[in-house]
């Protein structure tokens, strides 16, 4: 089978690998949908885990079951043929992590993972993976269903900022994740202003229901039309210590920002903490996602709240995954999604 390999930012390459075997209680998916996480452009993170198989949203149909059988975490049997969405982590739910819906930083989630990934022909899903694996019904396409991993990181970030309705919500950033937060904010009540450097970007979020600017314009903004003179709510989604500077500039006291992508390790980030303190704001780290937040996701697909055309996804071919990430890199598209007959 065909798999796209990642040994550094600017070099991926479509290898030949076995057809992975399931074991006991294990499935083998055929890959219909693989989406690229934007996270995997960020060159000092995939420096880490390189070389690595490209991909963790998956979506396709099962191809192969393991001796036994296999099951969902509600022990319903799995079946050939069985559409699914996939998470590449999942946790044990029985540890004091879990217990406390902390699924991240339970160790089985931590260390799961799938083989070899998601830009591959077929992928064995080891049997605790099945955990978070969901049923995905015939009227969502493999390509919707590939949005489910990165929406549920955006559930999970907007459930631990304490969003509501009504509240006035202000996304930084509006690649993928950022279109998802509108989308999924507007779906909570919440009112949603949001700011990019591209325009195109800005007026697709606008067609999402947001109110957007340029970043230059924010702080006007604010000034003109927010009742607190600042956000109730901050999604800072991209990974520099000027956009989180800016976030928790625009927060109104008593707000949220979420820090929704790591800084590189380098990166120096100067904290006023009389200013925190003082303002009363929540600095909140928001990593991945866990199987509520999945399940939630889907709901949202499932009502044609989130779909692949509201996002301006594209698809390409397997084959054509140098290309995608290629393009996702120089912000030619806003979601690549490589899909496999």
């Amino acid at each position: 089978m065909r798999a796209a390999v990642l040994y550094a930012a600017d070099d991926i390459r479509l290898e030949d690998r076995p057809i992975p075997i399931p074991g006991p209680g294990e499935i083998v998916l055929r890959m219909r949908a693989s989406g690229i996480c934007s996270g995997d452009i960020m060159a000092w993170y995939v420096a880490r885990k390189a070389p690595f198989v490209l991909g963790h949203e998956i979506s396709g149909e099962i191809a192969a079951i393991g001796e036994g059988g296999a099951v969902d975490r509600e022990h319903r049997a799995f079946a050939v043929g069985d559409r699914i969405v996939v998470h590449h982590h999942a946790p044990c739910f029985s540890c004091a992590h879990c217990l406390r819906g902390e699924f991240v930083a339970c160790s089985v989630w931590r260390r799961s993972r799938l083989d070899p990934g998601g830009m591959a022909e077929f992928i064995r899903v080891p049997r605790e993976n099945l955990n978070d694996t969901l049923r995905l019904s015939n009227e969502i396409s493999f390509e919707d269903g590939s949005l489910v991993e990165p929406l549920a990181c955006v559930m999970k970030s907007l459930r631990r900022s304490g969003v509501g309705f009504g509240d006035l919500l202000y996304v930084i950033g509006l690649g993928i994740m950022g279109q998802l937060h509108v989308l999924a904010a507007r779906a909570l009540g919440a009112n949603v202003v949001a700011s990019d450097f591209i325009e195109s970007r800005r007026a697709l979020a606008e067609r999402n229901g947001a109110v957007a600017v340029h970043p230059d314009d924010v702080a006007s903004w604010m000034s003109e039309h927010a009742e607190r003179c600042g956000a109730d709510v901050t999604i800072c989604g991209p990974g520099s210590a000027e956009a989180l500077s800016s976030a928790l500039a625009m927060t109104a006291n008593g707000g949220a920002v979420v820090m929704f992508t790591p800084l590189a390790p380098e990166a120096i980030f100067s904290l006023d903490h009389a200013e925190l303190y003082f303002r009363d704001l929540r600095l909140i780290a928001s990593y991945s996602c866990g199987p509520d937040d999945t399940a939630a996701a889907l709901g949202l697909i499932a009502r044609g709240v989130v779909r692949v055309e509201k996002v301006e996804a594209v698809c390409y071919a397997l084959d054509e995954t140098p290309r995608a990430y290629a393009d996702l890199q120089s912000a030619r598209v806003i979601k690549p999604i490589v899909v496999s007959d």
